[in-house]
């Protein structure tokens, strides 16, 4: 499969490896709507990058190992934390970064912010070899909830909401595959279904761009798919080096354009979509 993109759009957007505190291996990223980036790291540190990467600075720690992150419409940020199997809530007015929820959950791995209707809604990855988990519901406000899917997955990990909002799209790492779970009318979770399959490997995030097309990260080998209705599933770009493009986690858009964490390395990188079609 040749990549729609070259080598050539690839780059380093922020480089932390000796940065204080240190980008360490970073799995979660987002944009925040002031443009900065902000990432998670293995070290439990919550650090903002300046919207044109040239500096970053340390906001708070969780002394664990940050995952996903992702921020409501106030601009506070929730981080899934793998080691405190729990997602804190880092509030941008009180500068407290404290244990959200964590009900019932196992590897909080990606959470999705649903302000509309309140919710938090949370993969549970549960275990790579055996199937479980799936996706947790908490209420924004209390942080009460639970198990919210009718069936176990397979490692269930990156999730996108639909443009719509009609249902979530959620990565299946073990299977290599994109499944969509559709949120009925009473606000329950539909027979899931997968809807992406032939990824190889090893899937990790997804987004959902403004035409409904999917933009799908691949942790092993390195590289980023494109997954539309009319032409199915391609390789947007690839690194056969992994040195840019590092074992790319979490993925977000930035003025049109990607930005991919990498837990491969201690970078933030850049992928410039410009000459996508």
């Amino acid at each position: 499969m040749k990549p729609l993109l070259s080598s050539d759009a690839l780059s380093v957007f922020y480089d932390g490896i000796f940065a204080s505190p240190r980008l360490a291996h970073p799995e979660g990223v987002a944009v925040h709507p002031d443009g900065s980036v902000w990432a998670g790291t293995e070290t439990g540190n919550l650090i903002r990058i300046a919207a044109d990467g040239k500096s970053a600075e340390g906001i708070v720690t969780s002394d664990g190992f940050l995952l996903g992150i992702a921020f409501d419409a106030a601009g506070n940020c929730y981080a899934c934390d793998m080691k405190h199997a729990a997602i804190y809530k880092y509030d941008v007015q009180a500068g407290t970064f404290t244990n959200f929820a964590s009900a019932g959950i196992t590897v909080p791995n990606y959470p999705v912010i649903d302000d509309k209707n309140n919710y938090l809604y949370v993969s549970d990855s549960y275990n790579f070899d055996e199937q479980g988990g799936g996706v947790f519901r908490y209420d924004l406000s209390t942080g009460e909830g639970g198990l919210w899917t009718q069936t176990p997955m397979n490692f269930a990990n990156g999730m996108a909401m639909a443009a719509d909002g009609k249902g979530l799209y959620v990565v299946e790492s073990s299977k290599a595959q994109v499944s969509f779970v559709p949120i009925k009318e009473d606000g329950t979770a539909g027979v899931h279904e997968v809807v992406v399959e032939g990824l190889d490997v090893i899937p990790d995030g997804v987004l959902v761009m403004d035409n409904g097309d999917l933009l799908i990260s691949n942790y092993e080998p390195s590289r980023i798919y494109r997954h539309s209705k009319s032409k199915g599933l391609e390789l947007l770009v690839e690194d056969k080096l992994a040195t840019i493009l590092a074992h790319p986690t979490n993925i977000a858009l930035k003025d049109g354009n990607l930005v991919t964490s990498n837990l491969g390395r201690w970078h933030i990188s850049h992928v410039d979509l410009s000459d996508l079609i």
